[in-house]
């Protein structure tokens, strides 16, 4: 322990930031775990700045939650690159740095002499990881992307929606990006692991494509071994047999995550047991229902169509009658295998949540007001992980970073201000 509070796992380290939109979340999570990260962005402010919600609906660069959320545990500094003055003083920050994350288009950095062999030259054990839509090789490698074109080309796109639509794009934040950003920063970590066996950096190529392709999970095993190409199939899950089963039910206030499992599972069996044992007690139960070998009759590998719309229709009138607290509160007594399908409202009243310590209150004195975040996803027993700083405003740290750290006078500060490099 230090006089300011823990050492963290990477406070020993320095990340250059050269990121956009959901990219952003890599830099942030090693600033998380308590890296320096200092964010580098134009002098006229970053592109994400732009991104909204805003503060209290006002659009303004200053008040983007979008970078509250992805920039806080950063210092920012404003820096133009395709200056002459603004490149050589990128190689003094490489210097002192032991990652740089970037998410330019392919060709960008080299085009300015600052590709990963011109900055390892400056500092050997830099990692350069760099984030695009298709990576740094191939025939794509040139390509433009978006968000969508992330979700499309990577394969999950076509797996999202209702079979009988065109596939639907998740289209709440930068979600192929938000993936990319993140695996930057588990592959910067790799890169780091071997940096500190071997002394050497080196240069991590983050493709956003097979990022998405990644976590299609058994997907594309499904296709190699069986030539099984999964449908679209809204919120239910194909069986074995090719036919879809609910896994959402409607309920009195929203919605609960359930379905209806046979087969030879005993848990499962009874599980769907307890439903159809409480259906009865409130004389919603049909004898058929009662009489049903969930076993034999509801094999997973043998269901068609009819049996499944037949079945599922008392589960679905008993559900409608109970709201997510009774049902939530009935089925840990049963041994029933439902859950409660949350609002962003729901989480936000989550006691568990609270009791976990999740949110976080940060104040922002530009706006003279404290915001809730989400905190980090895990804990450490012996160093506390928390949201120190919130989100830099546009050059915050200048003459912190360049003053102080990089030994630049305040003339000189002014003259590349002046410039436009900084």
């Amino acid at each position: 322990m230090t006089e300011q509070g823990p050492v963290l796992p990477m406070s020993p380290y320095r990340v250059l930031d050269l990121t956009q939109g959901g990219c952003l979340i890599g830099p942030r999570l090693l600033g998380d775990v308590g890296a320096d990260v200092i964010k580098i962005e134009h002098p006229r402010g970053d592109p994400s700045r732009n991104e909204g919600p805003f503060y209290k609906d006002i659009p303004h660069p200053e008040k983007s939650l979008f970078w509250f959320t992805y920039c806080c545990n950063k210092r920012g500094i404003t820096l133009d690159i395709e200056t002459a003055d603004g490149r050589e003083i990128l190689k003094k920050l490489v210097k002192t740095a032991d990652f740089l994350i970037e998410s330019y288009p392919v060709g960008y950095m080299d085009s300015l002499g600052l590709s990963y062999d011109e900055l390892s030259a400056v500092n050997p054990r830099i990692i350069v990881t760099s984030i695009t839509p298709f990576g740094y090789d191939g025939p794509k490698s040139w390509f433009k992307g978006s968000d969508l074109t992330g979700w499309a080309s990577g394969g999950t796109l076509y797996t999202m929606g209702d079979p009988d639509r065109a596939p639907n794009w998740i289209g709440f934040g930068p979600q192929a990006t938000l993936h990319g950003g993140a695996e930057a920063a588990a592959a910067s970590m790799i890169a780091h692991w071997h940096r500190e066996l071997t002394g050497e950096g080196q240069w991590v190529d983050v493709s956003i494509q097979q990022v998405v392709a990644w976590i299609l999970q058994c997907t594309i095993q499904a296709w190699e071994m069986n030539k099984f190409d999964y449908p679209r199939s809204g919120s239910q899950q194909v069986t074995a047999s090719g036919v879809g089963r609910r896994q959402v039910y409607p309920c009195k206030d929203g919605f609960v995550s359930y379905m209806l499992m046979g087969g030879g599972l005993v848990n499962v069996v009874a599980s769907t047991r307890a439903v159809v044992k409480w259906m009865d007690e409130e004389g919603m139960a049909p004898d058929w229902l009662k009489a049903y070998n969930w076993e034999r009759d509801f094999d997973t590998s043998k269901l068609t169509r009819e049996i499944v719309d037949r079945v599922e229709v008392p589960f679905l009138k008993f559900f409608a009658t109970k709201t997510k607290a009774d049902l939530w509160e009935q089925c840990r007594k049963r041994g029933i295998i439902l859950a409660p399908v949350n609002s962003v409202e729901d989480l936000c009243r989550d006691p568990h949540l609270e009791v976990r310590d999740f949110w976080e209150k940060v104040y922002h004195p530009e706006l003279n007001d404290t915001l809730t975040y989400c905190g980090p996803f895990y804990r450490f027993s012996k160093t506390p992980v928390k949201i120190r700083r919130r989100a830099p405003l546009i050059g915050e740290h200048n003459d912190e970073v360049y003053g102080k750290e990089l030994g630049m006078s305040k003339n000189e500060m002014a003259l590349l201000k002046e410039a436009g490099a900084i």
